[in-house]
């Protein structure tokens, strides 16, 4: 019997209730992960979300915007991270380049939150609650890679294995770039039971090859070149081979003989005194013998390398998997100190260099963080931008548990924006060529009634100014006031938005439109009850705008990633809406209606 059949078999079983029939059919569709197969433990965060859809809304109150109008806007979310990707698959999918996360450790010691519990060593389910927790984010979090971009996860020996296998089933281990070996700390740790840690992993994948990592390049200095010729000065490179495969045998072709200054044949030699081989083949050898390029020393063959035929007198120096004397995590808490002149406000925070190089290699990237703890990425990010010119934006989200969010995620990018002054007086200049803005989670139902639909796109302008990056609004458009309630226009002098919360309004705003001088197309996002933006009503200015029919563009985007609701055998259809609404006139002569000053 095949799945269908079964499927079919499990519908038309009696003595069942609708409930069972659903678990019976959800046991069905699971499929067995490769390479780690774990107990899959519901998140309480996941169950609301089968009923209702996150939205981000702003607390303006927070606010700290630049003067300067070219800042790039950074974005605090407090909320649950599984809320919050969720919300930024409408507002950001394929548009992060740099994710950098650095999640709970799950060592059993209170560091692990499980539907508001802590999970100890002593739960036989510690690693699938974990895995799951982690799966379930990192899935999302690939749909917000752009495709040339990269998430680095630091991780310990606690969970790096089985992270490792999580992340080859979600990104796949093509997509592999390598593990990078941090350490952390120097001397201590004399109470560990068999070796000083001293180290963490940092796990790298890429969304596609299209990913390109920015080796570092260096200006090659003369001095290196340390023999002088009539030609100039040069170095040299020993011809033969050395290290592995340096034997005849591994390259028969690449064993033959020169003739040395005294005119004697000269058969090249591995290391180990035995019959090696060349590193160049014979066209390139003859090349080099008759350009001159073969210097004598010590009875030995060395190619010469001249300075002046050196691409533009650089070098590119390849990273390294083990990273000595990036920061440690001592430097990370003094910062903290510093900015706060109190000890002890976060655990273990990572030191700023450590960031700032893994986010360096693209000066206008956009990055996410969505274990933010003290908000180290941004405070990287800015820190970045203030050293080569760059204008990266990063997104923060964490939870405001303890009020972490608030009083220290927050608090520190604040005053590393306005400034602050360090326990021992000094003065520290902000960075005031940024602006922050802090968000937090609501809720929607999920059902599509026409409340619903309404109250998402009511709730939705937020999001969409995240989405477009343009929070400059206009009171008007042309000479028309604009109303909360009914259309809000945003204005940046590059990029024009125009949202339309009531369908009433359309016929009169595509007059205005059409009055308005403006050079472009103009982003419209209109209420509609289905997939249709009103393209008939906008015919006469198809030209001036780009549609979208809202709220369905966000149902679309969720759709991709939400938890899918249980099997129903009765009942209405909730996801069916009404028909469209007529268009009437006189909805931007309404009086009662609230007006943008």
């Amino acid at each position: 019997m095949n799945k269908k059949e079964l499927y079919n078999k499990i519908l038309q079983l009696d003595g069942l209730t609708n409930e069972e029939k659903s678990e019976l059919l959800g046991l069905l569709r699971k499929q067995k992960k490769y390479g780690l197969v774990w107990e899959d433990k519901p998140e309480d965060m996941e169950e609301r979300l089968c009923e209702e859809l996150p939205v981000l809304v702003e607390d303006t109150s927070k606010a700290i915007i630049s003067t300067e109008a070219d800042a790039p806007n950074h974005i605090l979310i407090e909320g649950d991270n599984l809320e919050a990707l969720t919300a930024l698959a409408y507002t950001h999918e394929g548009k992060i380049d740099v994710i950098y996360i650095d999640p709970p450790y799950n060592t059993g010691n209170n560091d692990f939150v499980y539907n508001d519990k802590f999970v100890d060593k002593e739960d036989s389910y510690r690693h699938s609650k974990w895995l799951s927790f982690m799966y379930k984010r990192l899935r999302i979090a690939k749909q917000l890679l752009s495709e040339k971009g990269v998430i680095f996860i630091s991780i310990d020996d606690n969970e790096q294995a089985q992270l490792k296998l999580v992340c080859d089933d979600i990104f796949s281990s093509k997509n592999f770039c390598g593990n990078i070996i941090w350490r952390k700390k120097s001397g201590g740790g004399q109470t560990d039971a068999f070796f000083v840690t001293e180290h963490e992993y940092i796990l790298v994948y890429q969304k596609t090859d299209q990913f390109t990592w920015q080796d570092e390049s260096v200006l090659i200095s003369e001095d290196s070149f340390k023999f002088v010729d009539k030609r100039g000065r040069y170095k040299t490179t020993p011809l033969e081979k050395w290290g592995s495969s340096a034997h005849r045998e591994d390259r028969p072709s690449m064993y033959f003989a020169i003739q040395d200054p005294n005119g004697n044949d000269y058969f090249p030699i591995a290391p180990d005194g035995l019959p090696g081989r060349w590193r160049v083949g014979l066209d390139r050898m003859n090349r080099l013998i008759t350009n001159g390029e073969i210097d004598w020393k010590n009875g030995k063959p060395q190619e010469k390398t001249y300075y002046t035929s050196t691409s533009d007198k650089r070098k590119v120096n390849k990273s390294r998997s083990i990273y000595y004397n990036i920061g440690e995590t001592g430097e990370g808490t003094k910062l903290l100190t510093d900015i706060f002149s109190q000890k002890d406000l976060f655990g273990n925070p990572k030191p700023l260099n450590l960031i700032k190089d893994l986010i360096s290699h693209n000066n206008t990237s956009y990055i996410l963080d969505f274990f933010a703890g003290s908000g180290t990425t941004l405070h990287a990010t800015m820190q970045l931008n203030a050293e080569d010119r760059g204008h990266r934006k990063c997104i923060l989200v964490t939870n405001n548990e303890n009020n972490i969010c608030e009083e220290v995620t927050y608090e520190r990018n604040k005053r590393v924006i306005k400034g602050y002054t360090t326990p021992k007086g000094e003065e520290v200049p902000g960075l005031p060529s940024n602006t922050l803005r802090y968000y937090r989670t609501s809720f929607v139902g999920r059902s599509r009634s026409m409340k619903n639909m309404r109250q998402l796109m009511s709730l939705s302008t937020d999001m969409l100014c995240i989405k477009e990056d343009l929070y400059t609004e206009q009171s008007k458009f042309g000479e028309q006031p604009t109303y909360k309630s009914v259309f809000r226009y945003f204005d940046n002098g590059r990029k024009r938005m125009m949202i339309i919360y009531r369908e009433e309004a359309v016929q009169q705003l595509v007059e205005l439109i059409q009055k308005t001088d403006y050079e472009g197309k103009m982003l419209v996002y209109v209420f509609s009850p289905s997939e249709d933006p009103w393209e008939g009503e906008f015919e006469e200015v198809q030209d001036r705008v780009q549609l979208c029919a809202l709220p369905q563009a966000i149902y679309n985007a969720y759709h991709r990633i939400l938890p899918k609701k249980k099997d129903e055998f009765v009942g209405a259809d909730e996801t069916k809406v009404p028909g469209q609404a007529n268009v009437t006139d006189g909805m931007l002569n309404f009086d009662n209606e609230e007006e943008l000053q």
